[in-house]
């Protein structure tokens, strides 16, 4: 099924000192091997086969234009202040090309592979979600540091990954824009789902896949949990030491 893709690249109010740090206004704008961050996720989902267009979100969107390959099937639009904000928008926008793969703008390591397996996994339910294994990422990046998730049969972290079906996908938006303030805090988006999800994460009695199903049941959908192949879907760049561990990886030293 072919999906048409959002780029998350909004920025926080004001001057960005993550961003300032690299020369550049805007996070999405911070250089990533000699090109604009944004960039290289756009062009992994042009090159993907189950992508159609590509669709860049952010409030201020014409700062960002200069950093877009030149292809008809890239467009910019404005977003609201947050994610949850924006992809509510998006549900009740008559004009939105359903289904969506979500992804964001400092996911640098994309890789067209990475989309369509995603995609490939996601045509059965109304949610999909990027998750990363933790012990498959320490193999590849022995001692990064990232938010883990950890249930029975593993730790895991998300992959700024999603696929949504349809415009029915809405209280699920809702259900994440009650944890999108704490979501580098694993305990409070497992305790989003409910007291007995969190105690039952806590003590290891659940495994991924009952988690999303008690999620799913929640808000009357289906969830599905795609663990992607390839451990680097796990990295984005949110810090100094991101950014390093990107451009080491691009390099062939890390």
């Amino acid at each position: 099924m072919t999906h048409n893709a959002i780029v998350l690249a909004g920025s926080r109010p004001g001057t960005d000192p993550f961003a300032q740090k690299y020369g550049a206004e805007l996070k999405a704008l911070i250089p990533i091997a000699g090109e604009p961050m944004l960039a290289r996720p756009v062009q992994a989902l042009l090159a993907s086969k189950c992508i159609g267009k590509v669709i860049v979100l952010a409030q201020e969107p014409d700062r960002l234009r200069s950093a877009l390959p030149g292809d008809a099937r890239v467009e910019l639009r404005p977003s609201g202040a947050t994610i949850a904000t924006t992809i509510r928008a998006l549900c009740d926008d008559p004009a939105t090309p359903w289904p969506l793969l979500i992804t964001t703008a400092d996911h640098a390591l994309l890789e067209p592979a990475m989309v369509e397996e995603m995609c490939a996994a996601a045509d059965d339910v109304d949610v999909a979600i990027g998750v990363v294994e933790r012990r498959a990422l320490m193999r590849r990046l022995p001692g990064t540091r990232r938010t883990w998730i950890r249930l029975r049969g593993g730790a895991y972290t998300g992959a700024n990954l999603f696929a949504l079906r349809s415009p029915a996908v809405a209280p699920a938006i809702e259900l994440w824009r009650s944890v999108e303030q704490d979501r580098k805090k694993g305990w409070r988006i497992v305790s989003a789902i409910g007291p007995g999800t969190l105690i039952g994460a806590a003590l290891r009695l659940l495994t991924l896949n009952d988690a999303l199903d008690r999620a799913g049941r929640r808000v009357g959908l289906t969830f599905k949990a795609v663990r992607l192949d390839n451990p680097l879907a796990g990295v984005d760049v949110d810090k100094p030491e991101d950014h390093a561990l990107v451009e080491a990886i691009l390099a062939g030293k890390a």
